[in-house]
């Protein structure tokens, strides 16, 4: 066997039959999530495997989901790619050593988890950083975006795609609304596996604990942490909202997905194979980021009838609050001054 060629192995669960239980995108964008066949008739040239760690409904999946029979199809059936999504192959961490040493050839990602072996990744998680969209992807999409990607590269990982949106990110609580910083004195509240996550919540005042996404929903069910931090697509895609009672609005931290490749996985492809690789993955980032517009303007009423509460926060005082913590003079010296120039460039000066 040809070393590019990877014996077939099935998905523990199909994810079409997860979907059509239960539809993420109702009253926004209803699109299947499509299973992918893992016995053709005739063995395809290059078999590759794809995973992420995001829950089953999550937007990206059904994207790349799409992608993959895409890329199959035109490729003339040359290359199938086989989809594991919602950490059917192990956590995000587990992931992340999968892709570097070839375990899988393709890994949809957080920036977040990402920074632990590319720690420039974590420059998109500055917190109050980015005002709204239109920053976020003049800077993913441009200078930082290339400078966050040099860096990855250096992992053994491929950058494969545009970055996808992981959203902004709120606070949920189950005893009580955070409203200020004030609110976040001795918070337990989970986090990524990500060091700016911990220094951003050590810097209000809370407790941060870091637990790999698959852990979250036991973790807030015992009451081991108070409470935890995602975009709203998350929470509800997770079942969140079963296990907490307010939301708080303060899009403290946006956070990218990074499609990544295998670099010996991609390099054994010829060009018009990786050509096809190439444009059928940005094609679903760019599909997902306008999935998760659409959602994150309907999820809210969504989720409060779900039974959460909205507060509205008080993102001046938070970032205030950083500030004086010395959060963002940390985090610049830890960047460097040119990364941080490409970032405040675009979103002003942060300090």
């Amino acid at each position: 066997m040809p070393d590019h060629q990877k014996p077939s192995s099935t998905p523990a669960s199909s994810p079409s039959a997860t979907l059509s239980r239960r539809s993420l995108l109702a009253g926004a964008v209803a699109i299947p999530l499509v299973a992918i066949r893992t016995r053709p008739a005739r063995a395809a040239e290059f078999e590759y495997k794809l995973a992420t760690g995001q829950s089953l409904t999550q937007p990206i999946n059904t994207r790349l989901g799409e992608a993959a029979l895409r890329i199959k199809e035109a490729s003339g059936g040359r290359m199938e790619i086989r989809f594991f999504p919602a950490s059917q192959l192990g956590s995000d961490t587990d992931l992340l050593t999968q892709i570097r040493s070839g375990g899988v050839d393709f890994l949809n990602i957080a920036g977040s988890v990402l920074s632990t072996v590319a720690p420039l990744a974590g420059i998109a998680n500055v917190g109050f950083a980015f005002a709204d969209y239109g920053q976020v992807w003049k800077a993913m999409d441009g200078d930082l975006g290339k400078l966050i990607a040099t860096q990855i590269e250096k992992t053994g990982a491929l950058v494969v795609a545009k970055p996808a949106d992981n959203t902004f990110r709120q606070i949920t609580s189950s005893a009580k609304p955070i409203r200020t910083p004030a609110d976040l004195a001795g918070y337990r509240i989970r986090v990524p596996v990500s060091p700016i996550f911990t220094s951003l919540f050590k810097s209000l005042g809370a407790s941060p604990t870091s637990i790999n996404f698959n852990e979250l929903y036991t973790a807030l069910q015992t009451r081991l942490v108070d409470g935890q931090e995602n975009g709203l697509v998350t929470i509800e895609a997770g079942k969140i909202y079963e296990v907490q009672k307010y939301v708080s609005e303060t899009n403290h931290i946006w956070d990218p997905f990074f499609i990544l490749g295998n670099r010996r996985s991609v390099n054994a492809l010829p060009d018009d194979l990786k050509a096809i690789v190439k444009r059928e993955l940005d094609r679903a980032a760019l599909e997902q980021r306008d999935d998760t517009t659409k959602l994150n303007t309907t999820l809210k009423d969504q989720l409060i009838a779900k039974g959460l509460t909205f507060e509205t926060a008080d993102k001046e005082a938070f970032r205030k609050g950083l500030s004086a913590a010395g959060f963002y003079k940390e985090w610049r010296g830890k960047f460097g001054e040119d990364n941080w120039k490409a970032l405040e460039a675009v979103v002003g000066a942060l300090a």
